[in-house]
């Protein structure tokens, strides 16, 4: 019993990997908003690209006039 109380203790106090795990939970505030924003208005974002496709693709199909 004394030898797992010991490890729990050890374990505990042990702190290697808290910076990585710091970073990893930074990141994952300001990604999972981002990601749900992308999903609420992925309809808007799919419009708005095709829409720039269409003129891309137009602008490239028509035949540049020299002066």
């Amino acid at each position: 019993m004394k030898k797992a109380l010991a490890v729990l203790k050890r374990l505990h106090s042990d702190d290697r990997g808290a910076e990585g795990l710091e970073k990893l939970l930074i990141i994952a505030v300001i990604v999972l908003p981002l990601l749900g924003l992308l999903i609420w208005l992925r309809g808007d974002i799919a419009d708005w690209v095709s829409t720039l496709w269409r003129q891309i693709k137009g602008d490239a199909q028509t035949p540049v006039q020299t002066p």
